[in-house]
């Protein structure tokens, strides 16, 4: 017998009740049907799943947060927005240059007021852009899993290395399947369309944007989603993880120099 397990975000309906097949489970999204089933042959039971959501707050500066359980990781589900100082995108090194110093970037500011970059609405709905030597905040990379690298995260928290990453990946089908799990639902952030998502995970993925390696704002907000990861790529770059509205594929890449400016997210110690 078969055990057919549903996202909690999976819709069981007809759009036309005479059109229906008796002994017949219809799953439905976006006013299509995406599966059926014979209730005799092909199903044994019906689990709906739904993440376990909970908060916490960052005793640094009382920002809250939402973390989700996945599998046996629980996750930050928002961007990180830790900020202790802020600049805008001209500043920082570029072209695989090798300044050292840390830089934090909030997307659409140019300033270096914290109070203010604090007031932009990306502040808020996206969190903070880091440059690699920000987010790892003097610690060395990692590709262990758990990475061991508190970096710029909480304490209790820290930087998530590649196999991390992998590891979440690898629940919904692996990073050529795994995005629609992870993205938020519809286009209050991310851009239209993107109508292929379900954040089953409970992750929800939000497009920052990102500092891009010729000092500006790259890749506008509610296209695209970049995440650090704490493990060393190529010959002096870092592995970097991409998430696209309406792609499925996670794209995974050991090439990003330490001054492009990502988002963060933080894995539970």
């Amino acid at each position: 017998m078969k055990k057919i397990i549903l996202a909690f975000i999976a819709v069981v309906a007809f759009l036309n009740v005479s059109n229906a097949q008796h002994d017949t489970m219809y799953v439905m999204k976006a006013g299509m049907v995406i599966s059926q089933f014979n209730i005799y042959t092909q199903v044994d039971s019906i689990v709906f799943k739904r993440p376990t959501v909970s908060t916490f707050t960052d005793a640094r500066d009382g920002n809250v947060y939402k973390m989700v359980t996945i599998g046996s990781q629980v996750w930050m589900a928002e961007n990180l927005r830790y900020l202790p100082n802020v600049v805008g995108p001209a500043t920082g090194s570029e072209f695989f240059g090798h300044n050292s110093d840390s830089y934090c970037y909030v997307y659409g500011y140019n300033g270096t007021s914290v109070a203010s970059a604090k007031q932009n609405p990306n502040y808020a709905k996206y969190g903070v852009l880091y440059n690699w030597n920000a987010a790892m905040d003097g610690y060395s990379s990692s590709a262990a899993n758990p990475s061991g690298k508190k970096g710029i995260c909480p304490t209790g928290w820290h930087m998530p290395s590649n196999a991390e990453w992998t590891q979440l990946t690898n629940g919904f089908g692996g990073d050529d399947f795994a995005a629609h799990a992870l993205l938020e639902i519809g286009t209050a952030h991310w851009n239209d369309p993107n109508n292929l998502s379900t954040n089953e995970s409970g992750f929800t993925a939000l497009p920052g944007g990102e500092r891009s390696n010729i000092g500006d704002f790259f890749f506008v907000v509610g296209g695209s989603a970049y995440f650090w990861t704490s493990t060393a790529g190529d010959v002096g770059c870092y592995w970097r993880k991409q998430l696209v509205n309406n792609y499925p594929v996670v794209f995974s890449h050991g090439d990003a120099d330490h001054y492009f400016g990502f988002s963060v997210r933080c894995v539970k110690d």
